[in-house]
């Protein structure tokens, strides 16, 4: 789970059709269930439902159709309950009142996550290259402020939700953020990155925590299993990023070598 992607290149609004989406479905099928595909940028569930048409081997579908529906509101719960641990870590309080988050990325997860930033009083600002999805932000969240450079910005969280590999060296320099938790996989250009935002005091809640919800969620739709039992492991994230720092600050390591560790002592348990 979470260990393979595929990937079709091209302008969704342009390329994006029920054939398409038909012949990926069969080449899914062909691999006969060593791939379990499912959303992310750029797709949809009633995409995933006409995927569903050519293969069995398919998660995020539509309820209509026997899945579960758009993981993008789990992904932003996760992102968020990552922050509330992040913020109290950081800051000795998990009150986001006031607190500015920059949004980078209005689709599916960063539309979300405002909804869950505003409730807990955040001021956000928001930034996306596609404008029809500032217009929806705008129209739902009078009030967020949109802007263009989110990483430049006055911020105390960056939360980039967008395509990975914002952060580097240049990028780092500009950040007046304190913390850096969203959903994009892949944030760090280089794994030395982490060690640049540290040296400035800026903590990154590794992607592959923070990000992790929407997976949840679809792993239980390829379980079976039932929502409560789905929302609970959802739920538990805020304990596991807060048992990051924990091993963090004992072992005088890295965030990202702490979860690296937290992930290998599960593997292997289970393992055993």
């Amino acid at each position: 789970l979470g260990g393979g992607k595929a990937v079709i290149i091209g302008n969704p609004n342009a390329i994006k059709t029920p054939t398409l989406l038909g012949a990926y479905g069969r080449f899914v099928e062909s691999l006969g269930g060593t791939y379990v595909t499912a959303g992310d940028v750029g797709t949809n569930s009633d995409d995933l439902d006409i995927i569903a048409e050519e293969t069995a081997h398919v998660v995020g579908k539509n309820t209509t159709a026997g899945g579960t529906g758009d993981s993008g509101p789990q992904t932003a719960l996760g992102v968020f309950l990552s922050l509330l641990a992040a913020a109290e870590s950081t800051w000795g309080s998990d009150d986001l009142t006031g607190k500015r988050v920059g949004v980078e990325g209005a689709g599916k997860v960063g539309y979300n996550l405002v909804a869950l930033l505003r409730d807990a009083g955040a001021e956000v600002i928001v930034s996306d290259s596609y404008a029809p999805a500032l217009d929806r932000i705008a129209l739902d969240f009078p009030g967020v402020t949109v802007g263009s450079d989110i990483i430049g910005a006055d911020i105390d969280v960056y939360a980039p939700c967008a395509m990975g590999a914002t952060l580097d060296a240049s990028s780092v320099a500009r950040l007046s953020a304190s913390i850096v938790c969203g959903a994009a996989n892949n944030q760090l250009l280089t794994p030395d990155v982490e060690a640049l935002l540290a040296a400035r005091e800026i903590v990154w809640v590794p992607d592959y925590v923070a990000n992790a919800g929407g997976l949840i969620q679809v792993e239980g739709e390829l379980r079976g299993k039932d929502s409560a039992e789905v929302m609970a492991t959802i739920g538990k994230i805020r304990d596991t990023v807060a048992g990051i720092f924990a091993i963090a600050r004992t072992e005088g390591i890295l965030l990202g070598a702490a979860a690296d560790r937290l992930a290998e002592d599960r593997i292997a348990a289970a393992q055993n």
